[in-house]
């Protein structure tokens, strides 16, 4: 096996010297050089703002839909066990196609995926804004979630592709990580806005005006051929895994959702029913991955890599907890203290700022700092946000001791994983599995906050008849916080995640080792 040896192996074995060798300060140098596809810094900024804005876009559907929901039950009659969907449907579309959309990047080339994605975004934004009843709505909030899982995974496709390991790739993941938080904090902006001034159409419209405006400058910005237009050779579909995964999820995440607005809950039969099959249809994906498929849309690859499956496991329970802190927070200001829809985006200004800040803060610093060290950090963080507010008081609170930091405490919670998650899944997977990589994050990523907002949903609304609309909403709190605890101890043992220093791609290691191998049979 071949090995690159570092600073410290060299020290080990020649105290004496520490001089990195020639291929160390070439690979650092390449690690900080602007790529040669841009011709300026001007062309690689906006590289990046056309790919940081299918994260703004995802997140600015998801936060601000929650502020405007109240006016679409309302205004469009949508009933009370139906007033989950038009909220999750757009997240549990992204979360059941991720991979799908990853494996056709992988295939197609992630440049045409990715400008149909936003295209096909903008046209169901325009058409969500004209909903005239719920079925309308939960449909085109659906056909929304298709266009943002086409956009997400080929979008850090074209990323990963374009940057090499090291501290450049470092700080524009973590641009891209803060544009998350940005699309959050102006989704709900925008949201407190329409829903103060306007109709509600405008929100998905001005969403279709910023989709536009992504569509147009991706069009123009991505080099894609410098980078591959035409996909990786010899990748095929999985339709068998790819069925069974889409149905799997779209049933068991439907069953839990609704069970607890079904007339008598798990004892209704459509639920038994929808569960089950889902089940079945999650074992069968399980099996065709393992068995059958010869090119499986979650290949063994991916496991395999050391801490990767615990660490999946940690960013879903912690995005989760975003997902929480987000609806659940905002319906509890809301709801229970009536904060009006602009004062509410008033008081996550602080989020955007902070979101900013800490995501430069991580790119500066990935290259230098442990990754499990930054994992605990981020754990504790969203700990500390759900205890805050499953312990504010209902009277007499104040903003400044319990919402601002708790606000400050969920950023930090998911800002540092997601980036840092980034970095390290399309560093380890190859060039010809970067769609792969995308898709495999973003659909942790998104199930998080479906499965979270499921299982809540069904507390919550167990509890509220028995216990009052504030404590129910505390209790998903209290959730939250044995969720996060869990999260905690998953970083805190597995996650072993080296600083992302500059360093060989994957392609070029493998590349390396085939070589040595031919050498050594050579000699042999």
């Amino acid at each position: 096996m071949l090995h690159i040896p570092s600073d410290s192996s060299q020290a080990r074995s020649n105290p004496s010297s520490v001089t990195p060798t020639p291929l160390e300060l070439c690979i650092a140098r390449l690690g900080r050089e602007r790529p040669l596809a841009f011709t300026s810094i001007w062309a690689e900024a906006a590289f990046i703002f056309s790919i940081m804005m299918s994260q703004f876009l995802t997140e600015y559907f998801v936060s601000g839909f929650t502020l405007i929901l109240p006016t679409l039950i309302q205004e469009l009659d949508i009933p009370h066990a139906a007033a989950v969907w038009p909220a999750s449907a757009f997240s549990l579309a992204i979360a059941s196609t991720l991979l799908i959309f990853g494996r056709l990047g992988d295939m197609w080339g992630g440049y045409p995926v990715y400008l149909c994605g936003l295209a096909w975004l903008l046209i169901w934004s325009i058409v969500a804004g004209f909903s005239i009843n719920p079925l309308m709505l939960d449909f085109s909030r659906a056909l929304q979630g298709l266009g943002a899982a086409a956009a997400l995974p080929t979008g850090i496709m074209l990323m990963s592709s374009m940057y090499r390991p090291g501290p450049r790739k470092n700080f524009v993941f973590a641009i891209y990580g803060a544009s998350g938080v940005f699309g959050f904090f102006g989704g709900i902006v925008l949201a407190g806005v329409v829903g103060q001034f306007l109709h509600w159409g405008f929100y998905f419209w001005i969403g279709a005006i910023l989709t536009g405006a992504a569509l147009i400058s991706s069009y123009f910005s991505i080099p894609h051929a410098s980078i591959g237009q035409g996909g990786s050779i010899g990748v095929k579909m999985d339709y068998l895994g790819a069925i069974s995964l889409v149905f799997g999820l779209i049933l068991t995440v439907f069953a839990i959702t609704q069970s607890s607005h079904a007339p008598t809950g798990w004892r209704t039969p459509y639920i038994a029913i929808c569960f089950s099959l889902g089940v079945i249809f999650l074992l069968s994906a399980v099996y065709i991955e393992a068995r059958i498929a010869s090119q499986p849309l979650l290949p063994a690859s991916i496991v395999t890599i050391p801490s990767m499956t615990p660490l999946l496991l940690a960013i879903l329970i912690l995005y989760g907890c975003w997902g929480i802190f987000s609806v659940y927070g905002t319906l509890f200001f809301q709801n229970v203290w009536t904060i009006s829809p602009l004062q509410i985006a008033v008081w996550y200004i602080p989020l955007g700022v902070a979101g900013l800040l800490f995501s430069v803060l991580e790119g500066f610093i990935l290259h230098l700092v442990p990754g499990r060290v930054l994992l605990i950090i981020s754990a504790l963080c969203a700990l500390g946000a759900q205890l805050l507010l499953a312990l504010v008081p209902l009277d007499g609170w104040n903003y400044w001791a319990w919402i601002f930091p708790a606000t400050i405490f969920s950023t930090i919670g998911i800002d540092f994983p997601t980036i840092l998650m980034t970095v390290f899944i399309t560093t380890k997977l190859p060039r010809a599995q970067q769609g792969l990589a995308g898709g495999v994050l973003n659909s942790v990523l998104q199930l998080g906050v479906a499965l979270s907002l499921g299982l809540t949903d069904i507390l919550q609304s167990a509890a509220v008849g028995k216990v009052g609309l504030a404590q129910s909403y505390k209790y998903t709190f209290w959730f939250g916080i044995g969720a996060a605890a869990v999260s905690l101890v998953l970083v805190a043992v597995w996650g072993s995640v080296p600083k992302a220093t500059s360093d060989l791609t994957a392609d070029e290691k493998l590349e390396l080792m085939q070589e040595a191998e031919r050498e050594l049979n050579s000699v042999s």
